[in-house]
């Protein structure tokens, strides 16, 4: 059985890497979604025309990953593409948010997709894609979203290192590197209204998506979309970080 697996498939680039990857993997037996939203991963099940299984759990608790073990072993896929969408943000200050928002979010963006990938890791073949959901924030330290900008920093890292651990056994890992896009996200971040540089550059999902399956299918290592984020992107390894810092600075 061919399967893919998402992460975070609820909502935003989650959910439209489910709606996307049927028509980009036609192979595919299953696709495998993971969210806390059950009524929404039943809403996206019903508009899909691939078999949808639906794993309701919270990657930040064990049991979800218990209940993964369980049925990996007892289906014993091939795993296609696992792609890790599920992440937060919030912005602000690291003496003004809480502590908890913080260490939820090293949870979330760094712990949970490291674990998810190790489990998943024994059921790939040759050919298999990894696609971790980072960021462009991964570029270079951001005030006001330091703990968000360096679990992406993060992903970014482990996803160049494990693309070089699995390349003998030809398992392609692509880093999905998006400025900000047109999701939930922001509503649990905060401060959309106010940051016009963001509201500037603001992509789709649809067209993100798109070109990260694009990418991932070429077996690129990174997939940044647009001009503008390509441009922040080429800025961070020709200026130095406390230059780009004091400029960040002064949009916030």
């Amino acid at each position: 059985m061919k399967i893919a697996i998402v992460t975070g498939a609820s909502s935003g680039l989650g959910k439209e890497f489910v709606k996307q990857i049927e028509h980009l993997y036609k192979e595919l037996d299953e696709i495998w979604v993971i969210a806390r939203r059950r009524e929404r991963l039943e809403e996206l099940k019903s508009c899909m025309f691939t078999n949808v299984r639906i794993l309701e759990g919270n990657l930040c608790e064990q049991n979800i990953y218990q209940e993964l073990k369980v049925l990996l072993k007892e289906k014993d896929p091939d795993i296609r593409m696992l792609v890790n969408a599920a992440g937060f943000g919030k912005i602000g200050e690291v003496k003004k948010l809480s502590a908890e928002d913080q260490l939820d979010m090293i949870e979330l963006n760094c712990k949970a997709l490291t674990h998810m990938t190790k489990i998943c890791i024994p059921y790939m073949t040759r050919g298999s894609r990894i696609v971790n959901v980072a960021s462009a924030a991964a570029f270079c330290p951001q005030p006001s979203f330091s703990v968000y900008a360096a679990t992406k920093s993060y992903v970014l890292s482990f996803s160049r290192s494990l693309r070089t651990e699995l390349c003998d056994e030809e398992i392609f890992v692509t880093a999905v590197c998006p400025g900000p896009v047109e999701t939930e996200f922001f509503e649990i971040a905060g401060q959309k209204e106010k940051n016009q540089m963001k509201a500037a550059v603001m992509a789709r999902p649809e067209a993100v998506v798109k070109q990260a399956l694009l990418d991932a299918r070429e077996g690129k290592e990174l997939s940044v979309y647009g001009t503008a984020m390509k441009g922040a992107e080429a800025a961070t390894k020709l200026l130095p970080h406390s230059v780009i810092l004091k400029a960040m600075k002064k949009f916030w």
